[in-house]
C-alpha cells in the first residue's frame, strides 16, 4: 500500500491513448439535476424497498427500520468521504481512482476488485425481482426475467448519457409514487404504535415470537449499507458532470438524503401497518398493499416496481461500464483488452465495456440469491472501509491545498467509520467472508505477478486534465 502513484502529469500519457496520444475522456453532458436523477435511480429506492428490504424483514422483523436508520447514519460519514475524495479525484474510476491516489496502487487495485464485485452482482440481484412484480399480468421464471432485464438495460446503456438521464428520470417518478402509496396505506392502516419500531421482535417457527439481538442488528448492517449504496454513482459520473468540484458533493449528499427518506418512511409504515408479526416477517409487501386497498392498487404498485427495477438495471449498467472503461484507460489489463474496453461508440458510451457488464450480469441471474447478497454485503463494507482510509490520508502533501469540498469533523469522522466498519465485517458469515477473501487473494496475485512488475506501464491511474487543480 506504500507503493504510491506517480504524479498525474506523468501518468496521463500512458493511459489508453487515442490517435493523438492523449487518454480518451468522457464528455461533460449532465448537470446536477441529471446527475441526481441518474444517481437516485442507481440507489433504486423503490426496487430496493421491494426486493432487498423483505429479506431484512425476514431476519430482523420490527428491528428492520432501526437497522436501516443506523445504516443511513453510517452512510452520512461514508458520503462525506466520497464527497471530499470525489472532488479531489473526479474520475470515472470512482473508488479505485480515489484510493489509488491517496493510499497507493495496491490499495486502489483491491478497491477496484471489490467495486467490480459489487457492480457485477447488484444489478442481477435487483433484476431477479422483476418476475414477482409482473405476476399480476404474467408469470415468469425469476432468473429468466432477470436475465431479460439485464439485456434490455445493456441495450439502453449503449445510448447517449443525456438521453438516459431523462428516461431514468421518468421511471424514477413512478417508483417514488409506488413508495409513497405504500407509505400512505401503511400509516392509514396502522395496527401498532411507534414504539413497535424498537420492540426488536421477529416471528419464529411454530408461531413463537423471537427477540432480535443486538448482534443480529450489527450483522444486518452490511445489507443496510448496501440498501443506500448507490449514492456513490455520483463519483463514477464525475467525469461527465459539469463543474465536478461543486456538483459531485452536492449530488452525493442530496441523493443519500432523498433515498433514505424514500426507503425508510415506507419501511416504518409497513412495520406499523402489517396485520401481524408473521405477515411482517414474511415481507410480502405486494400482498400487504392489496390487503390495505384492493387488487387494482396492488397491481399498479407492482408494475411501478417492475419499471423501477428496469430503471435500476439501466443506470447500473451505465455506472458499471464506466468502471471498466476507466480501468482500461488506466492500463489495468494486457494491451489488447485495454484497447477494447476503452473504445467509445457513436453515442459516446464505452460500448465494449457496456456489453461486458450486461451479458455476465444476465448469467449471474442464475446464481443462488443468498450467496449474491452475502458477498455483496461484505464487498460493500470492505470497500467503504478502504475509502475511509483514503479519506484519512486526503489532506497530505499536495492534496492539502487542492481546491475541493472538505468534510466536517475530519479526521474523527473517517477514524470512527473505519472502526465501525471493521467491526461490522467481523460479524459477517464466514462463508461470505471466505468467498470475498478468496477473490481478493486471486486479485492480489494478479497484482503481484502482472501489475507490480510492470508498474511503469500498467495501472497508471489518471485524472482528466480539465479538472485538475
Amino acid at each position: 500500500m506504500t507503493d504510491t502513484l506517480r504524479p498525474v502529469e506523468q501518468a496521463l500519457p500512458d493511459a489508453a491513448p487515442t490517435a493523438s496520444g492523449s487518454p480518451q475522456k468522457l464528455k461533460r453532458s449532465i448537470g446536477i439535476v441529471g446527475g441526481t436523477l441518474l444517481t437516485l435511480s442507481c440507489v433504486t429506492p423503490a426496487s430496493t424497498l421491494f426486493v432487498v428490504v423483505p429479506d431484512l424483514f425476514s431476519s430482523l422483523g420490527t428491528a428492520t427500520a432501526l437497522t436501516i436508520a443506523i445504516g443511513s447514519l453510517l452512510c452520512i460519514a461514508v458520503a462525506f468521504c466520497y464527497s471530499e475524495l470525489g472532488t479531489l479525484i473526479p474520475s470515472a474510476g470512482g473508488e479505485y481512482a480515489m484510493v489509488s491516489t491517496m493510499a497507493g496502487r495496491l490499495a486502489g487495485w483491491l478497491v477496484f476488485v471489490l467495486s467490480l464485485l459489487v457492480v457485477m452482482i447488484v444489478p442481477p440481484v435487483i433484476a431477479m425481482g422483476t418476475a414477482d412484480y409482473l405476476a399480476p399480468i404474467v408469470h415468469l421464471n425469476p432468473s429468466m426475467a432477470g436475465a431479460g432485464v439485464m439485456l434490455l438495460a445493456t441495450l439502453a446503456g449503449l445510448l447517449d448519457l443525456r438521453a438516459n438521464a431523462w428516461i431514468t428520470g421518468v421511471f424514477l417518478v413512478l417508483e417514488v409514487i409506488a413508495a409513497a402509496v405504500v407509505a400512505v396505506l401503511g400509516f392509514t392502516h396502522s395496527r401498532r404504535g411507534v414504539d413497535s419500531l424498537t420492540s426488536m421482535q421477529v416471528a419464529g417457527s411454530g408461531g413463537h415470537t423471537d427477540t432480535v439481538t443486538a448482534m443480529l442488528v450489527v450483522s444486518g448492517l452490511a445489507i443496510a449499507l448496501f440498501i443506500t449504496q448507490g449514492f456513490s454513482t455520483a463519483v463514477y459520473l464525475s467525469e461527465e458532470l459539469e463543474n465536478p468540484r461543486r456538483n459531485v458533493a452536492r449530488t452525493v449528499l442530496a441523493t443519500l438524503a432523498i433515498s433514505t427518506v424514500i426507503i425508510l418512511v415506507p419501511v416504518v409504515a409497513i412495520t406499523m401497518g402489517a396485520s401481524d408479526l408473521s405477515t411482517l416477517t414474511g415481507g410480502d409487501i405486494s400482498s400487504m398493499v392489496t390487503a390495505w386497498s384492493n387488487s387494482a392498487v396492488g397491481t399498479f404498485v407492482s408494475l411501478c416496481v417492475a419499471l423501477a427495477i428496469i430503471n435500476a438495471g439501466i443506470v447500473m449498467v451505465i455506472q458499471n461500464s464506466r468502471v471498466l472503461f476507466a480501468s482500461a484507460r488506466d492500463k489495468a489489463w494486457p494491451e489488447p483488452v485495454n484497447q477494447s474496453l476503452s473504445r467509445l461508440g457513436r453515442f459516446g458510451s464505452p460500448w465494449v465495456a457496456t456489453l461486458l457488464v450486461g451479458v455476465p450480469g444476465a448469467l449471474l441471474c442464475f446464481v443462488n440469491l443468498d450467496t449474491l447478497y452475502g458477498v455483496t454485503g461484505v464487498s460493500v463494507t470492505a470497500m467503504y472501509l478502504l475509502v475511509a482510509v483514503a479519506a484519512l490520508l486526503a489532506r497530505r502533501g499536495q492534496h492539502r491545498h487542492t481546491p475541493a469540498w472538505r468534510m466536517p469533523l475530519w479526521p474523527a469522522m473517517p477514524v470512527l467509520l473505519i472502526a465501525v466498519l471493521a467491526y461490522i465485517l467481523s460479524r459477517q458469515e464466514t462463508t461470505y467472508l471466505l468467498w470475498t477473501g478468496g477473490i481478493t487473494a486471486v486479485a492480489t496475485l494478479y497484482w503481484a505477478f502482472y501489475l507490480r512488475p510492470r508498474r511503469e506501464t500498467r495501472w497508471l491511474v489518471s485524472i482528466p486534465e480539465d479538472v485538475q487543480a
